[in-house]
Order: structure tokens, then sequence, then C-alpha cells
């Protein structure tokens, strides 16, 4: 399983990058914005600049709504690096995007999937990736895991090749469940990630082999 890092702040990309196990990067507008990045320039640096940081590929995020609009601005986006993948919305005019940008050689992100009929539709499409955001599901008291499931199913029955980019992360037992119900990647924050590290058997015997390498000394 792939492991992405869900953000926009340059410190905890390099962090993660650092530990070895960075295979991408998504990030969306409101990870933007709570950086402090605003204007198409500055946005479009910022992908630049994660690129530089991270081999692998990089969801940026299309502002527009409209077919057109989202064609050239996924365009552009595409074009700042190889890495980069367009995310494109799970709208109307989102999926004649993915299907304009498979048949293109633009490689995408379908994000906002609530619904296995919605990473149906965008695997049809075309999409590279789908994001269902499970966090958000559980959050309206509906089990994102479920969906999870239920996308690797249609998935393998049909042999789709377009992998499931498990979003909305909340917890180390969402990647855990994600690992084990077979989602090809996951997004989250760097805490959820860095608190698969922790286990207190592995403190206590840690503290344990410490003390006893000094009384050897």
């Amino acid at each position: 399983m792939k492991f992405f890092i869900d953000t926009a702040n340059l410190d905890q990309i390099r962090e993660a990058q650092n530990l070895g196990i960075l295979d991408g990067v998504t990030t969306n507008p409101s990870l933007m914005a709570k950086e402090g990045i605003s204007g198409k320039a500055a946005i479009m640096q910022h992908y630049k600049t994660i690129c530089e940081i991270v081999d692998g590929d990089i969801s940026a995020e299309v502002l527009s709504t409209t077919y057109d609009e989202m064609i050239k601005e996924g365009e552009e986006l595409a074009a700042i690096h190889p890495n980069i993948v367009v995310k494109i919305p799970m709208i109307k005019d989102g999926l004649k995007v993915l299907k304009y940008f498979s048949d293109n050689g633009i490689r995408t992100n379908c994000t906002l999937i609530f619904s296995s009929g919605q990473a149906l539709l965008a695997a049809k499409a075309g999409a590279n990736y789908v994001s269902p955001f499970l966090g958000r599901l559980d959050d309206v008291s509906t089990d994102g895991l479920n969906l999870i499931e239920e996308i690797r199913r249609i998935y393998d029955n049909y042999m789709f090749e377009t992998e499931i980019l498990a979003a909305s992360i909340r917890n180390s037992m969402h990647i855990i469940n994600c690992a084990k119900l077979g989602a090809d990647v996951i997004t989250s924050p760097l805490a959820p990630i860095l608190s698969l590290l922790n286990h207190p058997l592995t403190d206590k015997g840690l503290e344990q082999f410490i003390a006893d390498s000094k009384k050897m000394i």
C-alpha cells in the first residue's frame, strides 16, 4: 500500500519524506489556504516546490467546476511537473473531464467520492485514482470503511486499473483497516502516520534494553 501525506505544509512533507515511506502528496484548496497560500502564481509555485521534495505522484486540485475551465486549469497543472496528477471533482462535467484527460495522457484523481456508484463512474471514465472520503462519511454516521470494501470488490470484479486512494483519514486504525481491505493508497495527515510507530510494549521493551545495557557497561 502506498502512503501519501495530505497537506500543503512543506515542513511536514519533508518530515514524512525523511521517514523513508512516503510515496506521494495530496493537497486541496483548503490545505493551501491553511498555509496562507493564495493566488494562482503562488499556488503553482507551491506545487512545483512539493514536486522537488517528493519523487512521487502529487495530486493538484482544479478550482473550477465547468468543463472548459477544468480542462484549461488541469492542463496548466499537469505542465508543472510529470508527477502531477490532476484532481477532478465528482460532478457531471468532472466525469467528462476525466474521460478527456484519460484520452490525452493526463493522469487524474477523482475526488469527493462518497458512493460506490461514483467510484464506478470514475473508473469507467479512466480516472487513475479515486478518493473516497471515509472520515467524512464516519462524521455523518455512515461506515466509510464499508465504502472502501465495496469499491475494492467492484474494481476486482471488472479488473479496473483505477487505484483506490483512501482519503479523509482520521487515525491509525483507519490506515490499518484500509490496508486490510485492499486500498491501494492512503492519504493522511502526518499525525496518524506517526502514530503507527507507537506501542507501549515497544517503549517498555526499549526502556528495559537500555537499562540492561547500562548494567553491562
